[in-house]
């Protein structure tokens, strides 16, 4: 079962065998899985359902992947996700024009889907290091997402599994302003039906048990835009 927090692939692919062979594996590999079949389908499921990570192929109709790219990355709220261009154009100018656009990998085809699911993981730890084991270190907190733990001033906290995920997701970036509904999207997962003030009462679980031991409050509370941590 792919849990609600697993980060979101969109797959974009014009060739319907390759798109389910891939969905598949990644969906055996734990992830979670929007399937596009053109460009313009892409850019409406992104503005539907932010992914946290696209793998886009170049040669499409009507919209190709390198416009997609390119519009994908003129945008603030899209320019951060992580795109991985697939193509059978294995030309260095064609990869350079590929990463110039924006792309932020270049697989050529043919290629193995281990190495696709090796540059999937290694994106993904840039992006969301916290879904790959990564340790993250926030000021005097630090979460260590393989083992579950997080401690402050060397001092180990007792948190709840959803107050995990959501310390993880806001150590992710620092600074930034997640909105209530992005926090759901995150947490719980936009299959599971939570309403918004659940993220308060959680917000203030999750704030007691980073002060249980002293300490300045680390969460930021933005009126009508949502939380940050610092």
């Amino acid at each position: 079962m792919v849990a609600a927090n697993s980060p979101l692939i969109l797959l974009v692919d014009d060739e319907a065998a390759q798109r389910g062979m891939i969905a598949y594996n990644l969906a055996t590999e734990g992830y979670r899985v929007n399937e596009a079949r053109d460009g313009e389908e892409a850019m409406l499921l992104v503005a539907e359902d932010p992914p946290d990570l696209i793998v886009l192929d170049w040669m499409m109709p009507n919209l190709s992947g390198i416009e997609v790219c390119r519009r994908l990355k003129a945008r603030p709220k899209t320019r951060q996700i992580p795109v991985i261009m697939l193509s059978a154009r294995s030309e260095e100018p064609d990869r350079i024009r590929g990463l110039e656009t924006g792309a932020d990998d270049y697989v050529t085809k043919p290629y193995s889907v281990a190495e696709l699911l090796a540059r999937i993981r290694a994106n993904l730890r840039r992006a969301r290091p916290s879904t790959v084991g990564v340790v993250l270190e926030y000021d005097d907190i630090r979460l260590d997402a393989e083992t579950h733990r997080v401690t402050r001033s060397g001092k180990e906290l007792s948190l709840g599994p959803t107050e995990f995920r959501l310390l993880a997701t806001l150590m992710e970036r620092p600074g930034r302003v997640l909105s209530r509904e992005q926090l759901l999207d995150r947490v719980w997962g936009r299959d599971i039906h939570v309403e918004t003030r659940t993220v308060d009462v959680h917000i203030g679980r999750l704030r007691k048990a980073l002060c249980h031991h002293g300490g300045d409050d680390p969460l930021r509370t933005v009126r009508g835009a949502g939380y940050a941590l610092g």
